[in-house]
């Protein structure tokens, strides 16, 4: 007697290529938001050598806008992209699993898609609450899978383009096979996501989108909540700055005329307050008070030519962004400052004093907190 092992059956309705197609032009959509916003986002805090000198400190909230529409489309996607794969899963069963060259390229290429996308939305959601449970650099694996699930998506598209096409709209031709009593509980389904897609957003998009912080329920950072009214990533504690560490401090800048200033000189320097948002890679964004010397009188005073960049060291032990480079544009923003107080009061260690960088149009990893030196490029 032998036992033949029979492939599942499926008896829902809805795991049909219409429902597939109205949620993943939905899903479609999320992912290309979040692709753009997301290589906008690396090239500002990783901009190549050529462009690091051109990149544009206006407007002052881009970064912040940009950013903020990164993590929410990308949060958006993640119920998008479950919905997708219920209505799609039964395919993974077909019997027989391969049936030529073709079909196996075309689960390959599937199978990629699915993978890439689960990696990007699910770590990408992991790294909005800054845990890497994971031995690489999240960043730049993070960056070169969006461009892998770019492609896989873009082939997958161009190989289902005729049942794309056929399933588009409810009057497409070729859809009059499908039974018109699935319509309303289609209908339900699309509902329901979209009523998830809604609730994920609006109880997380607070974070940056002060108007709806109110309901920033599952958001991992409160626009208000932190020292001094402001939330902070990375701790004094975390970056190994003590208060046992900055008597004594200096700013030393080093060009064609080096110097050096301590607290009270910085002090005495002539001092500017701008209205400046810090937005965060993961997510959260919030406008403060910033009051400081102008980065461009400190190079002024060093003797920099006018299209000189900026080099800026903290005094942090370890980290990524211990040194950080500012193209010529940003150094010589009238708003870009050396700040030393925030919403009116001196800034607190765990906000980068004795002094700290605050320029429009960037990302909060390059704000240099505790800055110690500064060099003329």
């Amino acid at each position: 007697m032998k036992l033949r092992l029979a492939p599942p059956s499926f008896s829902g309705r809805l795991h049909d290529a219409r429902t597939a197609t109205a949620i993943g032009r939905r899903l479609a959509v999320a992912v290309a938001v979040c692709f753009l916003t997301g290589v906008l986002s690396h090239y500002l805090q990783r901009p190549p050598g050529w462009l690091a000198g051109e990149l544009p400190s206006r407007p002052v909230w881009g970064y912040r806008l940009t950013q903020g529409i990164h993590v929410a489309s990308g949060i958006a996607a993640i119920p998008l992209l479950l919905a997708k794969l219920w209505t799609v899963y039964p395919r993974l069963f077909v019997w027989p699993p391969v049936r030529s060259v073709r079909h196996a390229l075309e689960r390959l290429s599937v199978a990629v898609l699915v993978a890439a996308a689960l990696f990007q939305l699910f770590s990408g959601l992991l790294n909005t609450v800054q845990w890497y449970p994971w031995p690489f650099s999240f960043v730049p694996v993070h960056f070169a899978v969006a461009w892998l699930l770019v492609g896989a998506l873009l082939l997958h598209i161009a190989v289902k383009a005729p049942q794309i096409r056929a399933h588009w709209t409810r009057k497409s031709p070729g859809t009059l096979e499908l039974p018109a009593e699935d319509g309303p509980d289609r209908r339900s389904l699309l509902l329901a996501v979209t009523a998830a897609v809604g609730a994920v957003t609006v109880t997380t998009v607070g974070q940056s989108f002060t108007p709806l912080k109110r309901f920033d329920l599952l958001a991992p950072r409160h626009p208000d909540h932190g020292p001094q009214g402001l939330p902070v990533n990375r701790t004094a504690a975390a970056a190994g700055v003590t208060a046992e560490s900055v008597p004594g401090w200096r700013l030393n800048v080093y060009g064609p005329t080096p110097y050096a200033l301590t607290l009270d000189e910085l002090r005495a320097l002539p001092q500017h307050e701008v209205t400046l948002p810090i937005a965060c890679v993961e997510g959260w964004s919030k406008s403060a008070q910033w009051t400081g010397v102008r980065v461009r009188d400190l190079l002024d005073r060093a003797g920099a030519r006018p299209g000189a960049g900026l080099r800026v060291v903290s005094l942090e032990r370890r980290g990524a962004y211990r040194v950080m480079d500012m193209g010529r544009t940003y150094a010589r923003d009238p708003l870009t400052l050396l700040a030393l107080r925030l919403n009116g009061e001196v800034l607190s260690l765990d906000h980068g004093f004795p002094a700290r960088i605050i320029a429009p149009n960037r990302p909060g990893v390059l704000q240099t907190k505790w800055v110690t030196r500064m060099e003329v490029l």
